[in-house]
């Protein structure tokens, strides 16, 4: 029976949840598998069962999953540890393919973002922790910037049904991946290549008429509804194949990363707002809302003061 270690970084857990929404199919999976270990399911102790060791040390296992970015020294050490004690190591959710919202830290330092959580404002300024506590890295990293997964299975959250697909696919000995396509593919909406008004505020409600289907709105785009979909992988609607924010009326916020290793999501996003006529500098903070969940790799970056 494989065995399976998880271990979660700078992350909400939601990727753990994730697992649990696979549902009914989970119950196929689990007598397939033994959890020697998983911080969400069981008490974790690194340092030896009684933390009684002088070195920190990661299960061995034939499965190995990380979520989360690798934020400090000790994510660091676990996801160099981890690679050598599993064969086959999966980077699980955003957080970990391509750094996540925690990566949107990247454009500040270490040095300014310890001081805005710990400092005060009060009499008595707040001391920032001396010890007790992993030491920061001078940023939020991937999980293959640090040591190279076997797979990776992209989403905020991902979705289950990828989630199970990869896991079958592995027990099996087949390979898994996703389709290098973008959201716009999947997209039911109709697009006339033609924006028929500018960028309007965030959170603005479509033009749809409830209870018709998609298939009779216009594209978000067009409407002048800021929609990440043409630079955004798609597959987030996992078996059902719409988007799951478009299959709700909402734009797409390009959780599940690009469409291909190396892309440029604002490039390409600004690229395809005006070829509808959009005008991409009137969003004020372009960088950040075209790299949301994808602040690692140096999408995300300090950048000098003008």
């Amino acid at each position: 029976m494989p065995t399976v270690s998880i271990e979660n970084f700078a992350v909400c857990t939601g990727c753990e949840v994730a697992v649990l929404d696979i549902g009914e199919a989970l119950l196929g999976l689990l007598p397939k598998l033994d959890f020697v270990h998983a911080q969400v399911l069981m008490d974790n102790k690194w340092w030896g069962p009684r933390g009684d060791k002088d070195k920190l040390e990661v299960a061995s296992a034939d499965v190995g999953i990380i979520t989360g970015g690798v934020r400090t020294e000790e994510d660091k050490h676990i996801a160099l540890d981890m690679r050598k004690n599993v064969k086959t190591l999966i980077s699980l959710g955003m957080c970990a393919v391509h750094g996540g919202i925690p990566a949107l830290g990247n454009m500040t330092t270490r040095e300014s973002m310890i001081g805005t959580v710990y400092s005060t404002h009060t009499t008595e300024k707040g001391q920032n922790p001396p010890s007790g506590i992993p030491a920061l890295l001078d940023r939020v990293y991937a999980v293959d910037e640090i040591v190279k997964p076997d797979l990776q299975i992209p989403g905020c959250p991902p979705n289950p049904d990828h989630i199970a697909d990869a896991v079958v696919a592995l027990l099996s000995g087949k390979p898994w991946s996703l389709p290098e396509k973008s959201v716009c593919d999947d997209c039911p909406t109709k697009r006339e290549k033609k924006a028929l008004v500018a960028i309007k505020r965030p959170l603005q409600n479509p033009d749809f008429k409830p209870g018709a289907p998609l298939a009779e709105m216009r594209c978000f785009n067009e409407q002048g509804i800021l929609c990440n979909g043409p630079a955004t992988k798609t597959g987030c609607g996992g078996h059902e194949k719409t988007p799951r924010c478009v299959a709700a009326f909402m734009p797409c916020r390009g959780c599940m990363g690009p469409i291909r290793a190396g892309a440029k999501p604002m490039v390409d996003m600004m690229g395809a707002l005006s070829s509808i006529g959009l005008d991409a500098k009137q969003i004020e903070d372009r960088m950040a809302h075209f790299n949301r969940y994808i602040g690692s790799h140096q999408n995300l970056r300090v950048l000098p003061k003008k």
